[in-house]
């Protein structure tokens, strides 16, 4: 059977595209710091640094799928913006050098990237793939983690950047922390609620990556999200009247800052801040996204 490498699949977004690509007839092999105690793939451990002999599964093998990276989620102290930074970079490069190493390479290098690359633009723009990147941290490591690819991507090696946005799922990411917050009647809009939430439903990513990787027309970089990303306001207001709660006490920025700093423990700008991404370059290869909008993503996940 073919097979896919996904390094650092055991997070939400890998093992959610493990169980897509297994259901497709490809068989996904998980490359991550730490096996979680439930994992229904084979697994290779690596550092994300040094070659160890998991890069021995990628000879042969038809992709690969890179997700590592450390999480977002999480108060962005000097230390932790270091890690973000280096431990995207430093994976890609350490990919591209066991691509060195075979005789028979994957053909195709899926690469993670971040709709964040945009910045924090106004809140009547919308980005495209032509768009100007930001000037904020997360634009910092959406560039350099871009350019690591670039740099070591092989010749012959088709290449596929996806600048992901904020991915809704069942059993992982941020949606479960948004769920909580709306059932404690705290799920109003924030701040003036009119920063953008670009969203995706995880089969939509899954199938993304699956057609990057089967078909040959898909190169370069790609936005990864839904064609109708909304406002804050109108993404919790849906939220809400799916999960059939009315009230939502709304939350002032310096109210969000505190909160998410100190109880949650996650960085106030993921929700103060946003952006309306919609990409070109999918709607060129008529890519038919199954859960275009927000409240049929919310239905099919949540009721």
């Amino acid at each position: 059977m073919e097979r896919v490498i996904i390094f650092g699949g055991t997070g939400f977004i890998g093992q959610s595209l493990a169980k897509h690509l297994s259901e497709k007839g490809i068989t996904p092999v998980i490359i991550a710091r730490n096996k979680p105690e439930k994992l229904d793939f084979e697994f290779y451990k690596w550092n994300a640094r040094s070659l160890g002999n998991w890069f021995e599964q990628m000879e042969n093998a038809l992709a690969v799928v890179n997700l590592a990276g450390k999480s977002v989620d999480c108060v962005k102290t000097e230390e932790n913006k270091d890690i973000i930074l280096r431990s995207r970079v430093e994976s890609t490069k350490t990919i591209g050098k066991a691509f060195q190493q075979l005789s028979n390479p994957p053909k195709v290098w899926v690469q993670m990237s971040t709709a964040h690359i945009y910045g924090d633009p106004s809140y009547n723009f919308i980005c495209d793939e032509d768009s100007a990147f930001g000037h904020v941290f997360a634009t910092k490591v959406g560039k350099a983690w871009e350019k690591a690819f670039l740099t070591v991507l092989p010749n012959l090696v088709r290449g596929v950047r996806l600048r992901t946005s904020f991915v809704i799922g069942k059993d992982g990411g941020a949606l479960a922390s948004l769920m909580r917050i709306v059932k404690l009647r705290l799920g109003g809009k924030v701040g003036n609620g009119k920063q953008g939430i670009s969203w995706i439903h995880e089969y939509d990513m899954n199938e993304i990556i699956f057609q990057a990787i089967k078909n040959n027309n898909y190169k370069d970089a790609y936005i990864a999200s839904s064609p109708n990303p909304v406002s804050n306001e109108i993404f919790m207001s849906t939220l809400r009247k799916v999960m059939k709660i009315r009230l939502g006490i709304p939350s002032p920025e310096f109210l969000t800052r505190f909160g998410a700093t100190n109880i949650f423990k996650t960085d106030p700008e993921l929700a103060i801040k946003g952006r309306y991404v919609v990409s070109k370059r999918l709607q060129e290869h008529k890519f038919k996204f199954k859960f275009p909008e927000l409240e049929d993503a919310l239905i099919d996940l949540i009721q």
